[in-house]
C-alpha cells in the first residue's frame, strides 16, 4: 500500500499546508479621500517582498508599499498633481517618463500591479483613450487616466543580493507564505510516491492527464494546449 503523494496531501487542506493568516492580515489599499497624509511606521510583512508603510490620512489608516527613500514621519500627498516620491497620484496627472509602482487596474481597486520589491513601471505616453504604461516586462498596457499609482520605485531593491546561506532560512520564508519547499523532482522519487517515480525509464515522455483525473494522477502537463517539440 503506497502513501499519498504531495498533491493529494496538500489538497486535503490540513493545518500543515495552510497559509498562515497572520502573514496575510495586512491588506494594501488606497484611501478614498484625498489630502496630506503622514507615514506612521514602516512595517515588515512576511507575505510581501517589499516593506510596507502604515499611513494616516485624517482618521483613516491604510497600508501601502513603501517607496525607495521613504522615512517614518514623512508627509505625502494623496491625490492632486504633486510629483514626489511616495505620493499617490492619478495617472492622468503624472508626466510622461515618471517611474511609478502599485498601479490600480480600475479606480478604487487599491493597487494590483507592479508591487514586488525593487521594481518599477514608467508612464510611456498619453493617448486619447487613456495612459500607456511600460511595465517591468517591457510590455505596454493601456490604463484609464483616473486610476492611481504611487510615485517612485518600490523599496527593498537589494533583497536578492545577499545569499540565503542556509536552507533553513529559505524554509522559514516559504513556510510563512504557505509555499511548497523544498520541492523534490518527480523522477527522483520512489515509484509509490509519484507516477514519474522509480529508477527505470528516466527519459520521460510528456504526459497530459485527463481533465477529470484525481490529484494522484494529475501530474505532468496540466490542461496543455499542445504537446511535442515546436517546429521552427
Amino acid at each position: 500500500m503506497g502513501k499519498r503523494i504531495i498533491q493529494q496531501r496538500r489538497g486535503r487542506g490540513t493545518f500543515t499546508y495552510r497559509n498562515r493568516k497572520k502573514a496575510f492580515k495586512i491588506r494594501i489599499t488606497y484611501p478614498q479621500k484625498e489630502g496630506e497624509a503622514e507615514v506612521l511606521k514602516l512595517v515588515n510583512s512576511p507575505a510581501h517582498t517589499a516593506p510596507l508603510a502604515k499611513i494616516k490620512l485624517g482618521r483613516e489608516i491604510f497600508f501601502n508599499i513603501a517607496s525607495e527613500g521613504l522615512i517614518e514621519g514623512q508627509k505625502i500627498m494623496v491625490g492632486g498633481d504633486k510629483i514626489d516620491k511616495g505620493n499617490i497620484v492619478e495617472l492622468g496627472n503624472i508626466p510622461v517618463g515618471t517611474t511609478i509602482f502599485n498601479i490600480e487596474t480600475f479606480k478604487g481597486s487599491g493597487g494590483k500591479l507592479v508591487r514586488s520589491s525593487g521594481i518599477t513601471a514608467k508612464v510611456a505616453k498619453k493617448a486619447p483613450k487613456g495612459i500607456i504604461v511600460e511595465l517591468p516586462s517591457k510590455k505596454e498596457k493601456l490604463f484609464n487616466k483616473n486610476v492611481r499609482a504611487t510615485i517612485g520605485i518600490a523599496a527593498g531593491a537589494g533583497r536578492m543580493e545577499k545569499p540565503l546561506i542556509k536552507a533553513g532560512k529559505k524554509w522559514h520564508m516559504m513556510k510563512a507564505k504557505g509555499r511548497l519547499y523544498p520541492r523534490t523532482s518527480a523522477v527522483k522519487m520512489n515509484v509509490i510516491d509519484h507516477p514519474f517515480g522509480s529508477g527505470r525509464g528516466k527519459r520521460i515522455k510528456s504526459k497530459v492527464p485527463k481533465r477529470n483525473a484525481p490529484p494522484g494522477k494529475k501530474v505532468g502537463l496540466l490542461s496543455a494546449r499542445r504537446t511535442g517539440r515546436k517546429k521552427k
